[in-house]
């Protein structure tokens, strides 16, 4: 458990790749094959589920610790984070307990089917047992809320390189079904699963930001155009008669689209397909909070199916009858997905046109009149380019419409955590609505650390009310925000719901008075 707690705390520090490699090279010299393992499961998301409810550990820690409700109230407030303030407000440990990560997560797991008594039994013990930095991320791995401070690609290069392996082959290896205890670490990371596991997905590509002039990009007639579409982007794997769906997050999803499911397994041939999924109705594709009405349902009902009809549009054909063809031009894959599409008419599953466009200026001028497609802008893809791991600078761009903006004003404020636990950067809005004013988004990105100082200064000058670590805040700061999409939200008080709102600017050059108005906004959605 030391060797985890002291890899979690260097990535926690630094922003540094060259220090998160080396910490990570660290961790793997000191753990045993297990605790190695446990890292790829809960970086990829294979955690167990919570078993003890957070309010019990609030609880049980107040207890122990002998403090008032009122008062670790006010310490959350001030850490902004629940495991980290029970870790801190605990008396210090009676003992020292070693146990490996592995150990810690058998029993952690083990917990599913006990009683509350022998819940809080274990939970004391551990606490008594560990200093507060090893109680926090105890705390953090019983909650199910434990996140590894490094990026996939930043585990995936010091893998590859420590074991003198392909990244894009580790990636591949990693990703995927794999369940603890059936599996071993160096197995996985050398691939020997990829074979008998049908649902493995491929790692994606992705694109960069377009950072040039388009004319910049040479001959238009090298480059493949399609629509930028805002959905949730799958891979949709047929092999030996089964279908596995996966989110671009690494989550399967098949069961949430069972239309598609069925289809494919008529489909002819094996195959692991690229694409977008959409609600499509009329021929007219849905803004996303369409779609997010379809996520995460235990059941679908036949009703919500027809009302919320969900199609794909088909991007790159991946794998054909067994054969990885991520290394083949973009053309040669793209003349198999349509000879695909003509072995197998779908009524569910579309290919993704290919924009026609003699010249730059006309691309510009259709990449304007995007948004009125319910598309975040263009693709721009070299017909020449491989289907390659992650984002490579050349091959692919995404050539986004400039976002939607508005003015709001800061209402709530909570503080952040970690390395921000002493400011307040977790803000939400509001717009005007029949003379008050009205929540419409939150956004965490977009201020300087200067600007995040300033406003928490102004914050503590000027809280209002406190509702745990969240102050209400005198409506006076407006900045503008920016998001990429907008539509009607029955789950939000404005009655709109922004996509990927984000912090433009601070606008200290107005006031309250001259922020945007709800149906002014509403007038945005298409």
């Amino acid at each position: 458990m030391k060797s985890f707690v002291r890899l979690v705390s260097a990535l926690d520090i630094t922003n540094k790749t060259t220090q998160k490699l080396e910490a990570i090279d660290r961790f793997l010299d000191e753990a045993d094959e297990q605790d190695k393992l446990w890292l790829l499961a809960l970086f990829t998301g294979k955690r167990p589920r919570r078993n003890i409810h957070s309010g019990l550990m609030r609880q049980w820690a107040i207890e122990r610790s002998g403090i008032s409700e009122w008062l670790f109230s006010e310490s959350y407030s001030s850490v902004g984070d629940m495991s980290e303030t029970i870790a801190l407000i605990l008396p210090q440990p009676r003992e020292n307990i070693e146990r490996s990560l592995s150990e810690w997560m058998d029993l952690i797991m083990g917990l599913k089917d006990k009683s509350e008594e022998e819940k809080k039994s274990f939970v004391l013990e551990s606490w008594d047992g560990l200093p507060a930095t090893e109680r926090f991320i105890f705390n953090k791995l019983l909650g199910g809320s434990f996140r590894l401070g490094v990026s996939s690609k930043t585990l995936i290069n010091a893998l590859a390189k420590r074991y003198d392996l392909d990244a894009n082959a580790v990636a591949h290896s990693i990703m995927g079904d794999w369940k603890m205890g059936e599996v071993t670490f160096e197995g996985l990371v050398n691939g020997n699963y990829s074979d008998t596991q049908l649902s493995k997905p491929y790692p994606f590509c992705l694109a960069y930001a377009l950072d040039k002039l388009p004319e910049n990009l040479g001959n238009i007639g090298e480059w493949q155009v399609e629509y930028k579409w805002d959905g949730i982007r799958g891979q949709f794997v047929k092999r030996k008669g089964e279908v596995f769906i996966w989110s671009r997050g690494e989550e399967l999803v098949t069961a949430q689209f069972p239309e598609i499911r069925d289809e494919l397994l008529r489909w002819r041939g094996d195959f692991v397909i690229d694409g977008e999924i959409l609600v499509i109705k009329d021929d007219e594709v849905l803004n996303f909070s369409e779609l997010q009405k379809r996520l995460n349902r235990k059941t679908l009902t036949k009703k919500m199916m027809e009302e919320l009809p969900v199609r794909v549009f088909a991007y790159d054909l991946l794998e054909w009858e067994g054969e990885d063809w991520r290394g083949k031009a973009m053309d040669e894959r793209r003349a198999k997905l349509e000879m695909l599409f003509q072995l197998n008419p779908s009524s569910h599953l579309r290919l993704s046109a290919i924009i026609p466009c003699l010249n730059w200026d006309e691309l510009t001028a259709l990449r304007e009149n995007a948004r009125d497609m319910r598309s975040e802008g263009l693709m721009l893809k070299h017909r020449q380019s491989p289907y390659h791991t992650g984002r490579k600078k050349g091959n692919w761009w995404k050539w986004k419409i400039s976002p939607l903006t508005i003015d709001a004003v800061l209402i709530y404020a909570r503080k952040g955590s970690g390395r921000r636990s002493a400011y307040y950067t977790d803000y939400t809005f509001a717009v005007k609505s029949e003379g008050k004013l009205v929540t419409i988004a939150k956004a965490y990105s977009g201020l300087t650390d200067k600007e995040i100082q300033e406003v928490s200064r102004f914050v503590n000058k000027n809280a209002l009310e406190k509702f745990g670590p969240v102050r209400t805040v005198k409506p006076e700061l407006v900045f503008e925000i920016a998001f990429e999409g907008i539509g009607f939200s029955t789950r939000h008080k404005s009655g709109v719901a922004l996509r990927f709102p984000r912090i433009v600017r601070w606008r200290k050059d107005k006031t309250v008075d001259e922020i945007d108005d709800i149906e002014e906004i509403k007038k945005l959605i298409k």
